[in-house]
């Protein structure tokens, strides 16, 4: 086994230098902001309604686009709530078409990805970014190379999921499914993250189900027992990478703030609490924690637990001298979870000629410029 040198982080991300913040959009307030908002134009009820059934139900891509609004509403939105700014930049196909990914510009400047992959079952998932860089640090995450910049709004993030889901509307298709799992660490930014998860939920607009939902984390403790107390039952996915503290140090900064036996216990904490499956994110790379020594130690750190371990190869990152290991020795690793009685699958590789794995297109952007 091989510690891998990582470099010195903040794990706090309002230690970066303050940003200003986008303005509020349409897709920033909840339905009954809204409403309050147009009450104070002495606009009734039902027009919130139209405009959140246009925006979320019938996925218009901007106000302009309701068919039901008066020309004055129009107007008034557009001036007082704007539609966040969301502009591709970059955009890449593969897997025949398959997956799609953009690289888009904000108000600011700045640039985030996501992701749409299409599957033959039918499913359509969107991975969607939470933050415009990431301070967390991860050693194998190129998201984290180019540092933290913000936090994205509510609207930032709904916006780059209704960009793909009317994308999937003009094909006659659906979007199925939705992971947190872009650009960022969306724990670090919760309350954004969840108010566009209940935006997305809302009845009277997409009525996206939770349970079609995960949110992805490096392991924020606190923040972890904090999401359990949420109503909605979105999924969460911990990152786990490593079973030992040593080696995950190495791996994640994180690490040294909350080690494995504590995220471990939260994660058995909300399990208990919330009486749902929790997903463990593991990235393999070779002659470090893809060894069969690795995987029992895995499934002895995880044994009784109601969870599921998500095997992932590791995308290569420009740059990085970390690879993934070979199929075998990939195989190996999940037959020995196998064997413990750990349910767990390899992620299909998806988008792998394009730089699908997030951060990556926004460092072949920046090279480029």
């Amino acid at each position: 086994m091989e510690t891998i040198e990582t470099r010195p982080i903040s794990l706090r991300p309002s230690a970066a230098p303050a940003r200003l913040k986008p303005p509020v959009s349409v897709l920033d307030l909840s339905l009954e902001e809204l409403r309050l908002n147009l009450a104070t134009h002495g606009q009734p009820t039902y027009r919130a309604e139209q405009v959140w059934k246009g925006l979320y139900g019938s996925l218009a891509a901007g106000t302009d686009a309701v068919t039901t609004l008066p020309a004055p509403i129009k107007s008034l939105l557009n001036e007082e709530l704007p539609m966040p700014v969301l502009a591709p930049i970059s955009s890449t196909r593969a897997d025949d078409g398959a997956t799609h990914k953009i690289l888009f510009k904000l108000y600011d400047g700045r640039a985030v990805e996501s992701v749409l992959m299409r599957y033959e079952d039918g499913r359509a998932t969107v991975c969607v970014s939470s933050q415009a860089g990431c301070a967390m640090g991860c050693v194998f995450c190129a998201t984290g190379m180019g540092g933290f910049d913000r936090n994205l709004s509510a609207g930032e993030i709904v916006g780059q999921i209704l960009y793909f889901a009317r994308e999937l509307h003009a094909e006659g298709r659906k979007l199925t499914n939705i992971v947190y799992m872009g650009m960022g660490e969306p724990l670090a930014n919760l309350r954004a993250v969840w108010r566009s998860i209940e935006n997305l939920h809302e009845p009277k607009g997409m009525n996206f189900s939770p349970r079609r939902i995960t949110v992805s984390t490096v392991g924020l403790v606190p923040q972890i027992r904090k999401f359990a107390e949420y109503p909605l039952p979105v999924n969460l996915a911990i990152s786990l990478h490593a079973a030992d503290d040593e080696l995950r140090s190495s791996m994640m900064p994180v690490n040294n703030r909350w080690p494995v036996s504590e995220l471990v216990a939260a994660a058995k904490e909300y399990t208990e609490r919330t009486r749902r499956r929790i997903s463990f994110e593991y990235a393999l790379i070779a002659d470090s924690n893809s060894s069969v020594a690795q995987a029992r130690a895995l499934a002895a750190l995880l044994r009784g637990m109601l969870c599921h371990v998500n095997l992932i190869r590791l995308n290569k990152v420009p740059g990085s001298p970390l690879r993934p290991p070979t199929a075998e020795e990939t195989r190996a690793f999940q037959r020995e979870l196998e064997a413990a009685g750990i349910p767990c699958t390899v992620r299909l590789e998806r988008g792998a000629d394009i730089l699908a794995a997030c951060g990556q297109l926004r460092i072949e952007h920046a090279l480029a410029t």
